[in-house]
């Protein structure tokens, strides 16, 4: 089942989120800008989602078009939290451009890209 958030500003969509739980992994598509703006929203949403069911997480950030650092604190503290009971943080389809910003902010020497969800759950069940 996948559940679907936005946030919604003056009537425009500026982000919306999935979230599909697969075993004790959940698997979170974003869509839109993921900045100072739209970053609490996606922390307040995950802390509804996060249980201690959840060990693995998967972030679907084909649907982001730009990132700040709001951004990539938000992420960072998803891994924190996550790698802190063991778990594990992963992204999926990566834009150029947001690629482009993890390198430079150093994310990708803790956290690894994969270039599907498939492929990322495999990786992190051990499949």
């Amino acid at each position: 089942m996948v559940n679907i958030e936005s946030l919604i500003e003056k009537g425009v969509i500026i982000m919306k989120l999935s979230f599909k739980k697969i075993n004790n992994s959940l698997i979170i598509r974003l869509e839109g800008e993921f900045d100072l703006h739209t970053a609490d929203h996606f922390k307040e949403k995950l802390e509804e989602k996060i249980n201690d069911t959840i060990r693995n997480i998967i972030l679907n950030l084909d649907g982001i078009k730009f990132i700040d650092s709001s951004g990539l604190g938000a992420i960072l503290g998803t891994y924190k939290r996550i790698t802190k009971t063991g778990g594990s943080l992963a992204m999926v389809k990566v834009t150029p451009q947001v690629e482009r910003i993890f390198e430079l902010s150093g994310i990708l020497k803790i956290i690894k890209i994969y270039s599907s969800e498939e492929e990322a759950l495999d990786k992190i069940l051990g499949r």
